[in-house]
């Protein structure tokens, strides 16, 4: 866990991380998978996906299964290679709302890992 995470405007997160977020509000899986480095592991609900496949996969499931609304609610800078954005959700989904905290580590320019929690 980050020591002295920096709030930063969304506007400022990577590149990386914009077309992922992107991706997922459009419920786009194709647009968000090249965010992705090809070893790059999501851990989301329990599971680890690993891998490009894998992580496509899971984009499409998790795009079709609930309808929900996605807000962004703030963004952190943990470290030079490490970021937090804090998302509120809305839907159909067992609860029917629910803050996430979305943790990315990045490795050059693309995400290697990124970790989905409540």
């Amino acid at each position: 866990m980050p020591e002295n995470p920096t709030s930063i405007d969304p506007a400022d997160l990577p590149e990386a991380i914009t077309r992922y977020l992107t991706g997922r509000a459009a419920k786009d899986a194709s647009a968000a998978a090249p965010a992705f480095a090809s070893h790059a592991t999501v851990t989301d609900d329990g599971h680890v996906y690993e891998g490009t496949e894998a992580i496509t996969r899971w984009l499409g499931q998790t795009d079709t299964e609930y309808s929900y609304s996605t807000t962004l609610t703030g963004a952190e800078r943990d470290a030079p290679d490490r970021y937090t954005v804090h998302q509120h959700l809305e839907g159909d989904f067992p609860g029917g709302t629910v803050d996430l905290r979305c943790r990315f580590v990045l490795a050059h320019g693309l995400i290697s890992e990124l970790s989905i929690a409540p």
